[in-house]
């Protein structure tokens, strides 16, 4: 079976859940192409081709154009049988020309189904699959049901009519896609992030630290509740809490700006450092040398970073919003924090905190353990096989 997999860019070192399904597929004797926008950095472990890319320059965009029309000659049935699919949908010639341009190394592709690895890439790319008669299959990663349809409330009208399979990485993804229009009857399979077990640090005894150590992995953005961290950073304080809370991922220069400011406002800078990005083992290692894990994210389709935290046998936290309970077996592997305020989530970690060594000894053991059952890369990769036959 040949698979066709569409990406905004090519899988980054430390993005486990593209290479591992890539490389599971390819082991299982299947045939993977990636296609992703035109960039310097070429993707090795398979056949990677690019997207045509647009020049402002009139004459070069002219020249491009007749360029990829010239090498989309062998493939005419095909283009035509595009072009009329989208004027039956109300697209104007020109603009069904201007997307015959955009999709032409998708058009030109031999594959039995066409992923789009986020569901946002697959607008204005609906109608191309039928059109080289693959299956077209879209995945519900978090950013593209949670927030790109805040904005966009109909964006996805189009790829409910086309989509033939839909991967999620949770129920919760699969539930607030009803809500915006995705047919009850459309096929769908969850394979969540997994997690690369040999590349975690061994499990060992916790030692107490004097200065309680917390560490949160997000991005610098409303979403993942940075304020609501802030806030909570300065109830722990005002409790007397000694500690200091390292939060690794960066933001837009303005989303950062505002952040320093409120940690300003607030005095924490001795408590709360933003550290920016890290490489992924630096990631994980700074997770397991922590004392406690905490995710302050207002939704989530699942969350790495959770997961991780608790293969590394660090406690982690969360509030009960969208994946994060399937994330986390409350009071089990973590636990989750149902009000989404900085006085329930300083309440819980110091609850938490309160805990007697063997039950947290307990949580630890139950998290590793749970992760090594349902969540290894190994199971990741057949599910993906299952998922295209």
């Amino acid at each position: 079976m040949r698979i066709g997999i569409v990406l905004s860019s090519p899988p980054g070192y430390s993005e486990t859940f593209f290479r591992s399904k890539i490389k599971g597929l390819q082991e299982k004797g299947h045939q993977v192409l990636l296609v992703t926008a035109a960039t310097k950095e070429k993707f090795n472990g398979c056949e990677h081709r690019f997207h045509p890319t647009v020049s402002k320059n009139t004459w070069v965009q002219m020249f491009r154009l007749l360029w990829v029309g010239i090498t989309l000659l062998p493939f005419v049935t095909r283009v035509l049988r595009y072009v009329r699919s989208e004027r039956q949908e109300g697209t104007s010639l020109k603009r069904s020309i201007e997307k015959t341009y955009l999709n032409a190394t998708l058009l030109k592709l031999h594959v039995d189904w066409l992923h789009f690895g986020f569901a946002t890439m697959a607008i204005d790319r609906e109608l191309v699959a039928k059109a080289i008669g693959a299956r077209m299959a879209v995945s519900f990663r978090g950013f593209d049901i949670n927030v790109y349809p805040i904005k966009y409330r109909s964006a996805y009208r189009d790829v409910w009519k086309h989509v033939d399979k839909v991967h999620s990485i949770s129920n919760y993804l699969v539930e607030k896609a009803y809500t915006l229009g995705l047919p009850k009857e459309t096929p769908y399979q969850i394979i969540t992030p997994a997690v690369a077990l040999q590349n975690l640090p061994t499990l060992q005894e916790k030692t107490t630290n004097q200065t309680l150590k917390l560490v949160t992995v997000a991005r610098l953005h409303y979403i993942k509740g940075i304020d609501v961290l802030l806030e909570t950073a300065a109830l722990l304080r005002e409790k007397e809490i000694d500690f200091t809370w390292e939060v690794i991922g960066e933001g837009t220069k303005r989303e950062t700006e505002r952040y320093l400011y409120h940690r300003y406002q607030l005095g924490l800078e001795n408590r709360v450092h933003f550290t920016g990005k890290k490489e992924h083992r630096e990631v994980v290692n700074t997770i397991a040398n922590s004392d406690l894990y905490i995710q302050t994210s207002l939704t989530e389709g699942f969350c790495n970073a959770v997961l991780e935290a608790q293969a590394c046998g660090t406690i982690a936290i969360a509030y009960a919003t969208g994946g994060l309970s399937e994330n986390i077996k409350n009071g089990q592997t973590g636990f989750l924090v149902e009000t989404v305020s900085a006085d329930a989530l300083s309440t819980k970690i110091i609850e938490v905190l309160a805990l007697k060594k063997e039950e947290k000894k307990k949580i630890r053991q139950q998290a590793v353990e749970r992760v090594k059952q349902e969540f290894t890369i190994e199971n990741q990769q057949q599910e993906f096989v299952d998922f295209y036959s």
